[in-house]
C-alpha cells in the first residue's frame, strides 16, 4: 500500500493511505534502503511504501521520490535533516518586532527550500520597521519573490494570504516567536488549535510552541506547521547549489566556469558588488553562508567516521 506522512514523532509515523485509512507505522528493519545519508530518512509530506500488520498499524518499506524538500544541516551530527517534504510552497514567516526582522535568516530560510516555490510572511507588521529594514523587504519583491505583509494580532492582510496558499499544500517555517503558529491557527480554526506562548523578552526569541511537524487541512489549504528554529544552516554540500539560491547572480558572467564568487579574478558577481547592481548585504550573506560549507567535515571523512562508529 502507499501513503502519505502526516506526522512523525520520534520513530513512529502517522501515514494516511490512498483509500483514506489512518496507520500509525514504523519503518520497517528501523532503516531504509536510502544512498543519501539523513539525520531523518522521513518527513512530514513523505510519501511511502507500507505493508499493514493489523486494521491500524503497518511497517514502512519505502519512501518515494521527493519532489521538494526544506531541508537544514543538523550541525551536532553534521547531517542533512529534511523538516518537510513535497510541498507545492514554502512559507516563510518572519516579523517586524520581536523577534526582530532578520534578513540573514530569511536568506538561508531560502537557500534551504528546493523543488518548490517559496512566500516570505511578514508578520507582525503593524509595528513599524527601519528604513535597513524596508529595503531589504522590498528588494525580496524585486528578485521574484512573493511577499506579503500580515498582522496575526489585528487580522490584517489574513485573507490575502489565505488565497496564496489555497489548492496547495504549504509548509510553513520560520524562528521561534515570529507567530507562525498564530498565523496556522487563524488559516485553520476551528478544525485544529496549536499551542501558542509568549515570547522570551530577555533573549527576544520565541519559546516553542510545535515540538513536531504536522499535517493540517481546512477546506482546499493543506499547511505542514513545522518546529519554530532559533538558528537555521544550509544543508547544500555543492558550492554551485549555493550560488544558484541567489537568483541575482545569474545575471552576470564570470571568467571562470564554477567561480565561487569569492576572490577568482574578473567575478562578474563581485564587479556587480561593487557597482552596486547587486545589494552588499545579501552578497554578505551569500559570503557567510559560503565559509560556513567551508568549514564542515568533508563528506569522505563523515563517512568515515560512521562507519567506524557501526
Amino acid at each position: 500500500m502507499t501513503g502519505s506522512i502526516r506526522r512523525a514523532i520520534n520513530n513512529l509515523y502517522t501515514v494516511f493511505s490512498e483509500d483514506g485509512r489512518i496507520y500509525s507505522c514504523r519503518i520497517k528493519g528501523k532503516k531504509l534502503p536510502l544512498e543519501e545519508y539523513e539525520y531523518n530518512p522521513l518527513a512530514v509530506g513523505d510519501n511511502v511504501e507500507f505493508t499493514p500488520y493489523s486494521e491500524n498499524e503497518g511497517l514502512i518499506t519505502r519512501r518515494l521520490e521527493r519532489r521538494s524538500v526544506f531541508r537544514r544541516w543538523n550541525i551536532k551530527l553534521e547531517k542533512n535533516q529534511t523538516i518537510a517534504a513535497n510541498m507545492d510552497q514554502v512559507a516563510i514567516v518572519t516579523s517586524a518586532d520581536c523577534p526582530p526582522f532578520r534578513p540573514r535568516f530569511l536568506d538561508r530560510a531560502l537557500a534551504c527550500s528546493s523543488g518548490c516555490e517559496r512566500i516570505i510572511v511578514m508578520n507582525k507588521c503593524d509595528y513599524d520597521i527601519t528604513e535597513f529594514e524596508f529595503e531589504r523587504w522590498g528588494l525580496y519583491h524585486r528578485l521574484g519573490y512573493r511577499i506579503i505583509a500580515v498582522s496575526a494580532a489585528t487580522g490584517e492582510n489574513i485573507e490575502e494570504l489565505k488565497e496564496m496558499l489555497r489548492g496547495k499544500t504549504t509548509a510553513f517555517v520560520g524562528q521561534s516567536g515570529v507567530g507562525k503558529s498564530t498565523l496556522v491557527n487563524l488559516i485553520t480554526e476551528p478544525e485544529v488549535l496549536q499551542a501558542t506562548c509568549e515570547i522570551s523578552e530577555k533573549y527576544q526569541r520565541g519559546r516553542h510552541t510545535t515540538n513536531h511537524a504536522l499535517w493540517l487541512e481546512k477546506d482546499d489549504i493543506r499547511i505542514i506547521d513545522t518546529p519554530g528554529v532559533r538558528e537555521l544552516l544550509v544543508p547544500l554540500e555543492d558550492y554551485s547549489l549555493l550560488s544558484a539560491s541567489f537568483p541575482e547572480f545569474a545575471r552576470f558572467e564570470c571568467a571562470f566556469s564554477g567561480c565561487t564568487h569569492t576572490d577568482e579574478p574578473d567575478c562578474g558577481v563581485r564587479e556587480a558588488v561593487e557597482e552596486e547592481e547587486i545589494d552588499f548585504d545579501r552578497y554578505e550573506s551569500y559570503l557567510h553562508m559560503y565559509e560556513s560549507l567551508k568549514e564542515r567535515s568533508p563528506q569522505w571523512a563523515r563517512t568515515k567516521f560512521r562507519k567506524n562508529k557501526q
